[in-house]
């Protein structure tokens, strides 16, 4: 299991339309990752103010979030990996440790990262001990991805039906709760550690597919927390 990474990432708002006619190019030059199509289900961890979403959004030089990411629906083999992803200057670094899902049965995430374990428990130790977090939000989307057929690490994914909750921070509800983006819109990720395949340009220009900046985590807060805290406000000022 790959437990550090460094490398360029973009994303893309796509129609499913823009989708469809990218598949004849990439299943020439790509191929399903060993998942292939699969569920992803997040827990972000933030401050009760939510100073950590706030101050990503602010577009800071240097930002950093926790979550706890589970692939699939849970079971008692699954794995947990808890992740804590930093970017600066553009570049995304992430450090990630795999915990068994029954190592976490009754027992808060703080207390399964060993204070003097690896250098990413270390990290990921000091962080939560620095950081007044607990999990806030739950993120859910069915992932396709992609790898390079002549440089795996060349990585193209496509998110969908992604979905967001407040209530039941926990994984007993897979895949549940409010859509963030019409049926018909997908995010797609590029990563690379360096410079985009020049095949790959050109069929996102022919697409007039362009960058987008777009946290899942951030449209949540912007597009819906936020909102519901101001709905609140004035209904108790009224």
């Amino acid at each position: 299991m790959q437990s550090i990474f460094k490398r360029y990432e973009k994303k893309y708002l796509v129609t499913r339309e823009q989708y469809a006619a990218l598949e004849n190019v990439l299943s020439r030059n790509m191929e399903p990752d060993q998942f292939g199509e699969y569920l992803v289900q997040n827990l972000y961890y933030d401050t009760d103010r939510w100073d950590v979403i706030r101050e990503s959004i602010e577009k800071t030089v240097y930002k950093e979030k926790m979550r706890l990411r589970c692939y699939g629906e849970l079971s008692r083999e699954s794995m947990f990996f808890l992740e804590l992803k930093k970017k600066y200057a553009g570049i995304v670094y992430k450090r990630r440790m795999a915990i068994p899902a029954k190592s976490l049965s009754g027992v808060a995430v703080r207390d399964a990262v060993p204070a003097h374990g690896s250098q990413i428990a270390r990290e990921i130790d000091f962080y939560m001990r620095t950081n007044t977090v607990s999990a806030k939000i739950y993120i859910s989307y069915y992932r396709v991805a992609l790898a390079g057929i002549d440089d795996s690490e060349l990585r193209v994914t496509f998110d969908s039906d992604i979905r967001f909750r407040l209530d039941c921070l926990d994984y007993s509800r897979p895949g549940d709760g409010q859509p963030i983006l019409p049926h018909n819109k997908m995010i797609m990720e590029i990563k690379t550690p360096g410079g985009m395949p020049i095949w790959l340009a050109r069929a996102l220009c022919e697409n007039k597919i362009f960058p987008t900046p777009f946290s899942k985590y951030g449209v949540c807060y912007r597009d819906h927390i936020l909102k519901q805290s101001e709905t609140e406000r004035i209904r108790i000022s009224a």
